[in-house]
């Protein structure tokens, strides 16, 4: 089951059936199924709350994905600072709802396995986001 909460800041406009069945079939696609996942959309204010509680980070970020997977069934809860999407959306020129999808699939991605923090890891967390990204537009 996948959910969509809102803290303190407005639920973006997201087709929540849509990006449930991409979800599933872009974690189907890394060999994983999907147990519980819950999304979490806050202000920057409030993941730097979450980043200084839970992680000890003293700094915005986009997405903090926490991870509860068992085996190939992919459990976990992912924040994503709407305010930072927006703002990378502007920084980087893309459009506010592509930035949205590329970060909600991140997590996803990250509960698959994929990592973005060591040597070249980034460019593969690219490569299979762009993968992602072009599985939804079908």
């Amino acid at each position: 089951m996948i959910t969509f909460q809102s803290d303190g800041i407005d639920m973006p406009n997201i087709k929540h059936r849509d990006t449930s069945q991409w979800i599933k079939a872009v974690a189907a696609a890394h060999g994983r199924r999907v147990g519980q996942v819950g999304y979490m959309f806050v202000s920057d204010e409030k993941i730097l709350e979450v980043n200084n509680e839970y992680l000890s980070h003293d700094y915005y970020t986009d997405i903090i994905t926490f991870d509860y997977d068992e085996g190939d069934v992919i459990n976990g809860d992912i924040v994503i600072s709407l305010d930072t999407v927006r703002s990378n959306a502007e920084l980087f020129g893309k459009e506010y709802d592509d930035e949205l999808h590329r970060v909600i699939i991140h997590g996803i991605l990250h509960l698959c396995g994929i990592n973005d923090k060591g040597p070249g890891e980034r460019e593969i967390m690219e490569a299979h986001e762009n993968e992602a990204l072009a599985m939804r537009k079908k």
